[in-house]
């Protein structure tokens, strides 16, 4: 058997994928996922720092639908703007975010996705407790009357690299806001290794990895968690810095990657990467390199 069969064969049973650009349509995107070796894509559904995004049309709708019943990719996962501040104390972003944030919805729901990530946004000049309620809040405003009960469409909270007043910095806040969510609205987690690593987990060493799965567990529970983003990061352990950098070039390293593929309890999650495009082929290279952890 060649490497490349014996690497599609190891990971029928995981779902990896990365973040692709839409131009050209998002059924477009889905067709460049399954030539580069992925199944499974996330997308931002319009531009990510524009507050105004054009409805999904009808034959974009069916377009994305027909392409990934035919290629057999999925879940698709759209990633809300940048814009989106759920829990600002300015009254004008948080409802200027609280209108993208149900734009956001009603355009994975057109588009079938299953899953929109957001993060819950900084509650600068506020408490975090206030900060945990408006976003609350905002969330349950924005879902209103939306026909979502009868799709298997989830908001997905992610947790971020620890700046402060960001909130969603710790499990535990994130746990926190999917409990107060979950009378109102589909939610689970999305969990970022780089905004794992620089807040200040340990995923790189065998007893950190160990002691950070057992925290996932302790607070939003593995199973909850139906995405990772598989990025390295260009920052030290407990820095705040966001910056992703490729699969095994930064201060993470291949092996914690290697051991979150093989986590038996994230069989059923998408691992998608959002890694640098710094040259042609980049998206393929990190798909590969994911693959790879299951050769």
């Amino acid at each position: 058997m060649s490497k490349t069969a014996s690497i599609q064969q190891n990971t029928a049973h995981r779902l990896i994928g990365v973040h692709l650009s839409t131009t050209g349509g998002v059924a477009n995107a889905v067709r460049r996922a399954s030539a580069i070796g992925a199944n499974t894509l996330q997308i931002f559904s319009s531009s990510p720092r524009m507050w105004r995004a054009s409805k999904i049309a009808a034959e974009q709708s069916s377009a994305t639908r027909a392409a990934r019943e035919e290629l057999g990719v999925g879940p698709l996962v759209v990633h809300t703007s940048y814009l989106v501040n759920l829990c600002s104390q300015s009254q004008d972003i948080r409802e200027k975010s609280v209108q993208a944030f149900r734009g956001e919805i009603e355009r994975a729901l057109a588009l079938g996705a299953e899953y929109l990530v957001v993060h819950p946004g900084s509650y600068r000049g506020m408490t975090r407790q206030q900060g945990l309620q408006l976003a609350t809040e905002s969330i349950q405003q924005a879902i209103a009357g939306l026909p979502w009960q009868q799709t298997l469409f989830h908001i997905l909270i992610e947790n971020t690299a620890g700046a402060e007043h960001s909130l969603g910095g710790s499990f535990e806040q994130v746990a926190e806001l999917i409990e107060h969510l979950r009378p109102h609205a589909p939610v689970a987690a999305c969990l970022d290794t780089c905004h794992t690593h620089v807040s200040g987990y340990d995923i790189v060493s065998e007893t950190g990895w160990a002691e950070t799965m057992a925290q996932i567990e302790r607070t939003i529970g593995c199973e909850n968690v139906r995405v990772w983003h598989c990025n390295d990061a260009k920052a030290v352990c407990g820095s705040k810095l966001d910056r992703h950098e490729h699969i095994g070039e930064g201060k993470i390293g291949l092996d914690p990657f290697r051991r979150l593929l093989r986590e038996p309890q994230f069989a059923l999650a998408a691992f998608i990467a959002e890694t640098p495009v710094d040259a042609p082929g980049d998206e393929e290279r990190n798909v590969l390199a994911l693959k790879n952890m299951l050769a």
